[in-house]
């Protein structure tokens, strides 16, 4: 069965690179939600006033995988207890946040966090909250790692996401024909 999921674990770019290699991801858009501005554009969304953070909407299949293995790679490719920052990314905008599309994703999620606190050594941030809107981010935003592998962003943050994906995930790798 076809589900969504929508997650935001800091830069957009990021999230959307780790989840098109996983199997089961029948598309990812990267986008903004949890804010109050309708429409809102990357540049109103970067200065922090909108209330929206960079997250991705992921339209996956649950009989190739499942929501809490989406959440695994969630919690291993970003830092869960640092408040409103992830890397050199600093501000609301880049909070680590599940959004929730029902009450068996909210379950999940409480189950997942409630099992990965040992795994760190600050507490988990990560907000859970229920999904309302999602807006797609710009089309130059669009699968951006791989458009621009060579631009230092890429090469410095998401690179090395994309290789712990490849080392601590394999089983959800899609394969490459």
């Amino acid at each position: 069965m076809i589900e969504l999921a929508t997650l935001a674990n800091g830069c957009f770019w990021c999230t959307e690179t780790i989840y098109r290699r996983v199997r089961g991801v029948l598309s990812v858009s990267p986008g903004y939600t949890g804010g109050v501005v309708k429409n809102p554009s990357y540049r109103e969304v970067c200065n922090g006033s909108t209330g929206h953070v960079e997250c991705v909407q992921i339209e996956y299949d649950n009989t190739q995988i499942a929501f809490a293995n989406l959440l695994n790679v969630f919690f291993d490719t970003h830092d869960p207890t640092t408040l409103n920052k992830q890397g050199a990314d600093v501000g609301t905008q880049y909070r680590s946040a599940i959004f929730y599309h029902n009450a068996q994703q909210l379950a999940i999620a409480q189950d997942i966090i409630a099992s990965k606190t040992s795994a760190f050594d600050d507490p988990i941030v990560t907000e859970l909250t229920p999904f309302s809107v999602f807006y797609k981010a710009e089309v130059e935003h669009h699968d951006y790692y791989n458009l621009n592998p060579s631009q230092p962003y890429c090469r410095a943050v998401i690179s090395p996401k994309v290789k712990k994906l490849i080392t601590n995930h394999t089983q959800f790798l899609k394969v490459e024909l």
